[in-house]
């Protein structure tokens, strides 16, 4: 029996295949689908950050011993071992510091640029730009104080929630793993995860022990900036959707046919399945 034209379609590979949900509605409850289930996962991604802003507004009370205690813990480790400060010093200014974590994004938006791969380059560039500003933003609406100590080993302008050198780290090094990650061999990967996961947890210790950050003010910018993370890499995964790209987990990087660009054979057989 012959077949009709509508059912001759490229069988394999080749075939474009559409989101399940696309084939029982249309377009616009597909899309209406899409968004409230991003907003969803991104409500529930912000909910830590949030969490910890209503705790610091509220001085609720275990908080604040946490915050106390730990500060003056620290605050005690500092004055008796001043090589130690200077090394925390150098960790937090420059290995981990905010101009360094930006200057990797920016190095990484111009690489992206000169492979063609624009999307990318935007998600990165605005996701670093998002993360600076929902900051900033947080930092004047709670206008928390900075610990004030005796003897005070580092100084710091600017209010205290959240830590912009935690909230950049988190942006910054997430950024960077989610574009790099398919270039990473597979047996490789969990020392790109650690070297991400590393900067994120030491710079927040280190604003801890200078004395120039609470415990919470950190927690809270390890939280935000996962959020605003997950929102644009969220709007990035229904831009792959739309184009017919399959969805992706962290696991896998944020576009893994960016690994098939130095590989030209490859990668046109992939842009022809899709």
């Amino acid at each position: 029996m012959a077949r009709r034209p509508e059912d001759r379609r490229p069988a394999g590979p080749r075939r474009r295949v559409a989101p399940l949900i696309s084939r029982h509605w249309g377009p616009d409850v597909t899309f209406g689908m899409r968004l409230v289930g991003t907003a969803v996962v991104t409500v529930v991604a912000a909910m830590p950050a949030a969490l910890a802003l209503v705790l610091v507004e509220a001085q609720w009370a275990p908080l604040r011993r946490l915050d106390r205690g730990a500060a003056a813990a620290l605050h005690r480790q500092a004055l008796e071992h001043p090589g130690l400060v200077r090394v925390l010093h150098f960790l937090t200014d420059v290995v981990w510091g905010p101009v360094t974590m930006r200057l990797l994004v920016a190095a990484l938006v111009v690489w992206l640029l000169s492979r063609r791969a624009w999307r990318l380059a935007a998600w990165a560039a605005v996701t670093a730009l998002a993360g600076g500003c929902a900051g900033l933003l947080a930092k004047n609406v709670v206008e928390r104080a900075r610990p004030h100590l005796p003897d005070p080993v580092a100084h710091s302008p600017g209010f205290s929630f959240p830590s912009g050198h935690a909230m950049t780290a988190t942006t910054s090094c997430a950024v960077l793993l989610l574009v790099l990650l398919p270039l990473v061999p597979r047996r490789r990967r969990p020392v790109a995860w650690t070297l991400a996961v590393v900067p994120v947890l030491g710079v927040g210790g280190t604003r801890v022990a200078l004395g120039v950050h609470w415990v919470s003010d950190v927690i809270g910018g390890w939280f935000l900036g996962l959020a605003v993370v997950t929102a644009t890499a969220l709007a990035f995964e229904a831009w792959r959707a739309d184009t017919g790209r399959p969805l992706t987990t962290p696991a896998q990087g944020l576009e893994p046919e960016i690994a098939d660009a130095d590989r030209p054979v490859a990668h046109e057989a992939r842009t022809q399945a899709l």
